[in-house]
């Protein structure tokens, strides 16, 4: 049987980037042929990660990605916000971002695009990250916006990495104006975008479903302070009016001043930009948003693992 060196753990540790044991164990199961240590740690790292797929994957990172015109948002989850630092992981999510950039935010097309310099897609690339980290992951969502004219501006909020983050957030400006003015109001804008999660970009895009929660919210309000029916649906109305002022982006009072309307602040851009500006739509992506998650006892957990 070969001799299993420290030197011969190091050289699969820095090819694979899976432990010391696994590698130690992978070396004395191919007689210390590397190559072959290579193949058994992803065999074994794929099973591993069929086993993790199961469990919930929350954390990870959004990056985005802008070029002129156009500009992707990508979700790639993790099980613990520990990967979201590590920096295989980070190179993962810019590369499936860029990618989303050039499919136009096609998530099955970016799955199934060569991942640069690895011989395997996207998704297969994913599979080996699960078996290098250890943990279940997920290429959960992508999206894309463009302008025919214009700028289109990505932002990240509290990014940990460039373009990386927990919140990634795209504007998108129609305009013959200033490029260089039209991307500084969008940076503006998108910051205002992640501070306050509108729902839509005007009163007539929002979900129906909502309106018609708070409407009936609003008049059971009312109507418990014993109004008439005529009073009850002015307050109402009154009531949905500045629920628009609340979640609709267009409506909403812009956080740079707290008082004037992203819509008059779009619409008095002209003078600076020295053309009309629309703004025709913005991404926001959070982490995790939507993924139940659950409450984990980590120090159980490697006990568990311990005695395996």
């Amino acid at each position: 049987m070969a001799e299993i060196t420290a030197s011969l753990v190091k050289e699969l540790r820095e090819k694979t980037g899976a432990g010391m044991m696994d590698c130690k164990k992978a070396l004395g199961e191919t007689a210390g042929d590397v190559e072959k240590a290579v193949d058994w740690l992803r065999t074994k790292g794929l099973s591993a990660a069929s086993k993790k797929a199961g469990r919930v994957a929350a954390e990870g990172l959004v990056g985005v990605a802008a070029d002129g015109t156009r500009g992707a948002v990508v979700e790639v989850n993790a099980e613990t916000d520990f990967v979201g630092r590590n920096d295989q992981f980070q190179k993962f999510v810019a590369a499936s971002t860029r990618l989303a950039l050039e499919h136009g935010g096609d998530l099955a097309k970016v799955a199934a695009s060569p991942f640069p310099g690895t011989g395997r897609d996207v998704q297969g690339e994913l599979t080996n990250l699960i078996a290098t980290i250890g943990e279940n992951m997920s290429l959960r969502r992508a999206a894309s916006l463009s302008v025919s004219d214009g700028v289109v501006v990505a932002y990240t909020h509290n990014a940990v990495a460039p373009d990386l983050g927990k919140i990634g957030v795209l504007i998108a400006l129609e305009s013959t104006g200033d490029k260089a003015k039209l991307g500084a109001l969008a940076k503006q804008l998108a910051m205002h975008v992640a501070a306050t999660n509108p729902q839509s970009l005007t009163v007539a895009d929002l979900d129906q479903a909502a309106i018609e929660r708070e409407r009936a919210v609003l008049a059971e309000k009312a109507g418990q302070q014993g109004k008439t029916a005529e009073i009850v649906t002015k307050m109402v109305e009154g009531g949905l009016r500045k629920f628009h002022q609340e979640v609709v982006l267009l409506e909403q009072a812009f956080v740079i001043d707290g008082k004037t309307k992203v819509s008059k602040v779009v619409e008095e851009a002209a003078k600076l930009v020295g053309a009309p500006v629309q703004l025709t739509g913005f991404l926001r992506f959070a982490l995790g948003e939507g993924i139940e998650k659950k409450n984990e006892d980590f120090a159980a957990e490697v006990a568990a693992q311990l005695k395996k």
